[in-house]
């Protein structure tokens, strides 16, 4: 197995300090070399990637190797046929030539099993991309019987040709340079190549020229690849592994390694992957990652440079390639991507400290990422076909363009719904036809206020989106795709790995303890004052109710339930359930209109035929608790709604307390943080659905909010000086009645 070079006990010899070289921009933060620690923290290391099964054999090493032969063998048949059909002399067609070179992680060294190749094509200037690589190569390739699950790209940003040779996933890009016969022995980190070609070309070529120039950048080859294994299996555990859906490919995190190499130039992988952490949580985007000075040349072509370049200077998470023309390879990161990086990189340096502190061992550090217990609203992108075949084009299109997805959402919401693609297929086996299913999570903008009530209506957005798609120069009939909104609740059972749901712990409910533990304690100190002041004043609400008309129940003072700093669960029925936290309007209906409140609690939604529903057009029963709330960001929610879900006014009363009493929420201590002073007279509303034919009535309850979150003493006043004046005010309309 072609593995680390050690992996027992004993300590390898410590490495050659290297001081007198500086690379990169800047000196290094740091020349220290490892202790006796780093070492055998690195043997562990070593150890997990071994036995993650994240290094080739010999074997398979050597059957890339003839693969590589057979497709350069392929494409050099293919290059002297279209000489030959052109017209060209016999000599010609005899010197006709083509090059295979390979880039990514197999040039770096750090593939592993079932990794995929990439390699590019170099073919002379009479062979175009268009029709020679993209039509005639393709139907050359078709025919193959080694060859399946052949995938043409041409749209990407990178046009590239996908398929399986011999069971070996290969993406092959296509440059036609400059001369008439392609020599066997060309250098193509020369930059004679970039002569009289176009900006796809450049970037096609710039994969190669890139990692060669990152081997030569990095202090020590061996420690970098070690590094970057470990980082790349990190980061596909963690779901932030993908170019194509927004997040970071194998060249960004090469880059990103490479430059952490440079500033610990003295360390070894172990150190190495501490420190990528603790120097990305503290990097100020959008500074840029750079591993030499941006080259000019001659040439012409343009190079990143947010001073002239006005485009560049919209650009997130910028790391600079270091071959000529130096450009921006993390393009595709979006404000939404940025985010779920920035908090996938705290995830990691937490953990590495706490490895530092041996209370940890490097498996936690890869434990894969629970993304649908993360969000509670969906995007879900089926992409359906006629057969398989059809079906992997078009789904490689249809990934290819998730991302535009993702720009489109953060445009026409100015930012406030924020996106998680996440960049696993999913695919359902008891569909009729070949299907495959993408997800995103959808929550909006932290630290943001926003009104109550507060919607996204995405759908023209999603028009536009499936617009584009439908634009496909390969679509054919079968191939179509749908978007859904769908809550956590409603995720699909083929997405789980034992195809079933499974029970989710109280994450959420673990995270608001240790967040609240200080107002907790406070509050269950006053818990048993509060219980007997609650029986009592619920006593009194009972006796003052007895004296009201049925006919304005509708009117009825309305209670607020607790406010948790992450997310409320509610029971009904014995089931918990967790509040939807985002308003997303997709499919149309003139019955039912989704409701789902940002501001941080659930509304119902109301059925005009057939009474009351719930959020997923389900019929509503009679309701025995109230909506509660979310606030990500502080202990308590700053806005919120008053809201009752049926129509028999303090029914819920009860069930209210034994929630506050439950959660030890101190109303004083509300009082105190001024959300009673934040709260606008419009999210005071007492909303009530009643029953067919009831009608529908809202008030605002200002006495009875203050009698909530005013402190206990005050309570039982506020509460007489309140019964008493609606008796007042309502008795002459009871008698004139």
């Amino acid at each position: 197995m072609a593995g680390p070079e050690s992996l027992d006990g004993s300590s390898p010899p410590p490495a050659a300090p290297v001081t007198a070289k500086k690379y990169g921009v800047t000196k290094p933060i740091s020349v220290a070399g490892p202790t006796e620690v780093d070492f055998q923290r690195n043997t562990d290391l070593e150890k997990l990637l071994i036995d993650s099964g994240l290094y080739e054999s010999n074997e398979d090493a050597a059957k890339r190797e003839a693969v590589l032969g057979r497709i350069e063998e392929v494409v050099k048949r293919w290059v002297k046929h279209l000489t030959q059909q052109r017209g060209y002399t016999d000599q010609m067609v005899e010197d006709a030539n083509a090059l295979i070179f390979t880039f990514g992680s197999f040039r770096l060294g750090v593939h592993g099993p079932g990794s995929d190749m990439d390699t590019l094509c170099v073919g002379p200037s009479y062979v175009n991309r268009e029709e020679d690589f993209f039509i005639t190569l393709h139907d050359m390739l078709a025919e193959m019987e080694e060859v399946t699950e052949l995938q043409p790209v041409p749209d990407a940003h990178v046009p590239v040709m996908k398929f399986k040779f011999q069971g070996i996933s290969i993406d092959l890009l296509y440059a036609s340079i400059s001369v008439l016969v392609v020599p066997h022995d060309l250098d193509i980190s020369d930059g004679s190549v970039l002569y009289d070609i176009d900006e796809q070309t450049v970037r096609s070529l710039n994969g190669c020229r890139v990692a060669d120039q990152i081997l030569k950048l990095v202090p020590n080859i061996e420690h970098f690849r070690t590094t970057l294994r470990s980082l790349k299996f990190w980061a596909t555990r963690r779901g932030v592994y993908s170019n194509v859906t927004g997040f970071l490919g194998g060249v960004n995190w090469a880059l990103l390694v490479a430059r952490i190499c440079q500033l610990y130039p003295n360390a070894i992988p172990s150190m190495l992957v501490s420190r990528f952490f603790r120097v990305y949580t503290q990097w100020r985007w959008p500074n840029p990652v750079m591993l030499c000075p941006i080259e000019e040349n001659e040439l012409g072509f343009p190079v990143w440079d947010p001073r002239r370049n006005p485009r560049d200077r919209t650009h997130h998470m910028p790391i600079i390639t270091p071959a000529y023309p130096c450009m921006n390879s993390s393009y595709n990161v979006s404000t939404s991507t940025l985010r779920v990086m920035m908090d996938q990189f705290q995830h990691g340096n937490k953990v590495c400290e706490e490895i530092e502190l041996n209370k940890a061992q490097w498996s936690a550090l890869c434990e894969p990422y629970l993304f649908f217990e993360e969000y509670k609203n969906y995007l879900q992108i089926d992409i359906i076909a006629a057969d398989a075949d059809d079906l992997l084009a078009w789904r490689g299109w249809v990934e290819s363009r998730l991302r535009q997805l993702t720009l489109k959402i953060e445009r026409d919401t100015y930012g406030m719904l924020q996106c998680h693609p996440y960049p696993n297929e999913y695919g359902d086996s008891s569909k009729p036809c070949p299907h495959c299913a993408f997800f995103m999570g959808l929550q909006r903008k932290q630290g943001v206020k926003v009104q109550e009530g507060q919607q996204f209506d995405i759908r023209a957005t999603v028009e536009e989106f499936k617009q584009d798609v439908n634009m496909y120069m390969f679509w054919k009939p079968g191939m179509d795709i749908h978007v859904s909104h769908v809550r956590r609740k409603q995720i699909p059972a083929y997405v789980f790995p034992d195809g079933y749901k499974r029970s989710r712990p109280l994450r959420h409910t673990n995270q608001q303890a240790e967040r609240t533990s200080e107002e907790d304690a406070e509050g269950c100190r006053s818990q048993s004052v509060e219980k007997q002041l609650k029986r009592k004043k619920d006593s009194e609400l009972v006796d003052a109710e007895k004296d009201i008309p049925a006919k304005r129940v509708s009117i009825s003072p309305q209670r607020v339930g607790s406010v948790s700093p992450a997310s409320v669960i509610s029971t009904s029925g014995g089931t918990s359930q967790a509040r939807c936290s985002v308003e997303v309007k997709l499919e149309p209906s003139p019955k039912i209109k989704m409701d789902y409140n940002e501001a941080g609690c659930t509304r119902r939604v109301l059925n005009l035929e057939e009474g009351p529903v719930d959020g997923v057009g389900e019929p509503m029963k009679p309701c025995k608790q109230l909506a509660q709330g979310e606030n990500d960001n502080s202990a308590l929610a700053s806005n919120f709604s008053i809201q009752s879900l049926n129509g028999e006014g303090n029914s819920c009363a009860e069930d209210l307390d034994t929630r506050l009493e439950n959660g030890c929420l101190n109303r004083s201590r509300v009082f105190e943080n001024s959300l009673a002073e934040t709260l606008e007279p419009t999210l005071a509303l007492g909303v009530v659905v009643e029953p067919q034919g009831g009608a529908t009535s809202e008030s605002v309850q200002k006495p009875e909010m203050r009698h909530v979150f005013r402190s206990p003493k005050l309570c039982d006043v506020m509460h007489v000086v309140f019964i008493l004046s609606y008796l007042v005010v309502s008795l002459p309309f009871f008698l004139a009645g």
